[in-house]
């Protein structure tokens, strides 16, 4: 298992189209064990392998939402491979989003509170599930990344610009220092 580097806005990577997995092998496997490492020592809850410079449609999450005894957040890690959503919900949510490929940078969403998901496990396996709160919105921000959108798409010109003159300026702090 490695860290990868992540992809930051405006890398032009991030709005390539991801392909998909015609295989689930030893080296998916890897590169979704690299995925996890990376998420968690960014730290993030998801992660698209696009976000690591792979176009594949493959994304990992882990809520953590749930600690241990001593504090610790309790891993339940999930893969999607080739995910897709169908029968999304009417009613609307609304989060306060971030993203590792825009650090520090966080901006209300507006997506289907409740949707249904098909996807391929870590061996090959279908799945299928309604998902709702957290891990409904986390599934839809992930899946963006796999067709080439960043949360900041969602945003209205002005508010995009404004997070993207922010990131700029963060990145110049952090040459700076």
């Amino acid at each position: 298992m490695a860290i990868r580097p992540i992809l930051e806005a405006p890398d032009p990577r991030l709005r390539t189209k991801s392909a998909p997995v015609e295989i689930v092998d030893d080296d998916l496997r890897a590169l979704i064990a690299d995925m996890f490492e990376t998420m968690y020592d960014a730290p993030g809850i998801g992660l698209a392998a696009i976000q690591v410079g792979v176009p594949q449609r493959v994304l990992v999450i882990d809520l953590q939402e749930e600690e241990d005894a001593e504090g610790k957040p309790i891993r339940k890690p999930l893969v999607f491979i080739n995910p897709e959503l169908f029968d999304p919900s009417e009613e609307q949510s609304v989060y306060n989003e971030g993203c590792l490929s825009v650090p520090d940078q966080y901006a209300e969403v507006e997506r289907p509170a409740v949707i249904h998901a098909r996807w391929l496990d870590e061996n090959g396996g279908k799945q299928e599930a309604k998902l709702e709160g957290l891990l409904a919105t986390c599934l839809q921000h992930e899946m963006d990344h796999l067709e080439g959108i960043l949360f900041i798409d969602h945003l209205s010109r002005l508010k995009r610009d404004m997070v993207l003159k922010k990131l700029e300026k963060a990145r110049r702090s952090r040459r700076a220092a």
